[in-house]
């Protein structure tokens, strides 16, 4: 059986078919990210290229040069010099959803990507042009504006006839197309649209399509040569038109790294790398550090940089020197996981769930690297000490029974009784026996058959219980972009982020509510020298102390049971962090003591 196509039917069986393809393909394509389509084309590409005699060959994701010569319009265009196809071949395999030249299979093609993510995007069509054992073919696989419906192009030959697909001569071949090979270009949703240019909201529009492959491939197969056009716009022979070399990003880390290594967790490996502190990512063709993401057969999955990126990595005990770290967590498919990208290839899936991100975590901190360690130290000992921890502390014993959101859960010598309306708060002093034997309401021992497990209930509020302790108090750090503790972009105008798995709390020391109210009373005490570092200690001691109550309050109704922990979450969020600070007149007010103790009071003054 040819690769790709069905199994013959049984008498038995009427095989599924789809009623409506459009509706079909157009929902899928909803799925994909806006530029799926070029990891689909750029994968299909390879795998033709790896099908060839000799496993070797060249893509290149350039214009449609020939196409633009004889229309006038820039289109895009994928072009690789692998296997080739026929005419009858690209009928088969381009025509059907499900259908692909190469093999199906959960874990590798399916045969269906580059349909469902190019075609609702390119209506006007995707015309193939395939070349096999020298001799060209064509198709074009189109939206038919007429019936709104997703097929092959009837094509009208020079002799007459009416075919689905045509021979074509060598005038369109283009480089670095020999014997065999095949072009796709893509008209996109009006037959003068430029598909060259980035879709809206694209990182790096000027070479959008090198910086997305490589950032979505780890790295190429051996033998397989990427490249994409730059400068395009300024025409073929432009010396600023060019072909660049997409890798992907193991090469560019390995090369621009100071430290790198893998830790070999329960159910995946971590690979890390530490950048040198001289390397250049600003120029945009690669991820730079403060990434991290999923690996799977040399593809990059739900990559995440910038804060998204800081705050994962921070998960992984990476607190300090974020902007200098990427991460690859590589599931082990020998581990009795399945492991499968679902039909959008957006999103790893293991055993059919999401990754387990937060066991990862976990895992990575108790076995931190010890380069990462030595990053993190020695980017801590830039910053200057402010420890207030055993002023706040002192505080808030005074204030202990507040942060007291009493739980209690079963004990067998427990000292307190569970309200059994609810297993919640409650719970009352247990009682002695008094010898007064069954409970109210009518009825003895001698109920219906039916109610023989009533026998066995507890009675109201009967169940022996044990008290769960209050919340534990936060560790704390304040981070700066001055002293390297924080990334800039990270926590930009944000009060402070909590680690919850980590009970850490970082604080942004360049939150503009903690620097104003530092110039407020820095400029009250202008006749005192020196006195900006004493009260700034101050200011960071109040605010800290606010932000601490309010995760130890949060904290307090996680054990109450009432709140889920998505709920919770949404009460230590950056947001909400930001929101406990706001207010400013008791606090306010504290720093004045705390400074006038410090530094001597001083009469108010008008500011």
């Amino acid at each position: 059986m040819a690769q790709g196509r069905s199994a013959p039917s049984s008498n038995r069986t009427l095989p599924m078919s789809v009623a409506n393809m459009t509706f079909m393909v157009d929902k899928l394509g909803e799925d994909c990210a806006p530029l799926q389509f070029v990891r689909e084309l750029t994968q299909n590409a390879i795998e033709s290229i790896l099908k060839s005699p000799g496993k070797k060959g060249e893509l290149r994701w350039d214009v449609a040069w020939n196409h633009q010569t004889l229309t006038g319009q820039t289109k895009l265009a994928v072009i690789d010099n692998g296997v080739g196809m026929t005419g009858e071949e690209m009928v088969e395999y381009i025509n059907k959803l499900s259908s692909s030249m190469h093999e199906q299979s959960r874990h590798g093609n399916f045969g269906v990507g580059a349909k469902i993510s190019a075609l609702p995007r390119n209506p006007e069509g995707l015309v193939y042009l395939s070349w096999k054992d020298g001799v060209g073919y064509i198709i074009h696989l189109w939206r038919d504006p007429e019936n709104n419906e997703y097929g092959l192009k009837r094509m009208k030959h020079p002799d007459g006839r009416e075919e689905y697909w045509g021979y074509i001569d060598d005038t369109l071949k283009p480089e670095p197309i020999k014997e065999n090979g095949t072009m796709v270009i893509l008209l996109g949703k009006e037959e003068k649209e430029n598909t060259m240019t980035a879709p809206a909201g694209t990182p790096m529009p000027s070479r959008w399509i090198l910086r997305y492959l490589n950032t979505r491939y780890f790295r190429f197969p051996s033998g397989v040569l990427a490249k994409s056009r730059e400068g395009w716009e300024k025409g073929q022979s432009d010396r600023h038109s060019f072909l660049r070399e997409v890798t992907g990003q193991k090469p560019w880390l390995d090369q621009n790294s100071q430290a790198k290594g893998n830790v070999d967790l329960t159910t995946a490996k971590a690979h890390w790398w530490i950048l040198k502190e001289s390397v250049d990512d600003d120029s945009g063709h690669y991820a730079g550090g403060g990434h991290i993401a999923a690996l799977y057969q040399d593809e990059l999955y739900e990559l995440v940089g910038a804060r998204a990126g800081v705050a994962r990595l921070q998960g992984f005990g990476v607190i300090f020197g974020c902007n200098r770290v990427a991460m690859y967590l590589e599931p082990k498919t020998d581990a009795g996981v399945s492991v499968t990208a679902n039909i959008a290839r957006t999103n790893l899936l293991c055993d059919g769930e999401p990754l387990p991100w937060s066991d990862w975590a976990a895992e990575f901190r108790d076995n931190l690297p010890q380069p990462i360690s030595d990053l993190m130290e020695e980017i801590s000992a830039k910053s200057s000490p402010s420890d207030h921890r055993a002023a706040i502390r002192d505080r808030l014993k005074r204030l202990r029974e507040l942060f007291h959101f009493s739980r209690y859960r079963p004990a067998q010598n427990g000292q307190h009784l569970i309200d059994d309306d609810s297993l919640t708060p409650g719970g009352t002093p247990k009682q002695k026996d008094t010898g007064g034997g069954g409970g109210g309401g009518g009825g003895g021992r001698g109920g219906r058959a039916g109610d023989v497990y009533a026998l066995f209930l507890a009675t109201r509020g009967g169940v022996s219980a044990e008290e769960v302790n209050s919340p534990v108090e936060p560790e704390r750090k304040w981070v700066t972009v001055a002293e390297g503790t924080r990334t800039k972009g990270d926590l930009e105008d944000r009060a402070a982020r909590f680690l919850p798995d980590q009970n850490l709390l970082l604080i942004n020391g360049d939150f503009r509510v903690f620097t104003d109210m530092t110039d407020r009373w820095a400029k009250k005490y202008v006749q005192v020298p020196g006195a900006r570092p004493a009260i700034e200690q101050v200011v960071r001691e109040w605010f800290e102390q606010q932000l601490v109550e309010t995760v130890m309050g949060a904290m307090a109704l996680r054990q109450s049971g009432r709140w889920t922990l998505d709920e919770l979450k949404r009460l230590w969020d950056e947001e909400s962090l930001t929101a406990a600070v706001l207010p400013r007149y008791h606090v306010d007010f504290a720093i004045n003591r705390g400074l006038g103790s410090k530094l001597g009071t001083l009469k108010e003054q008008t500011v």
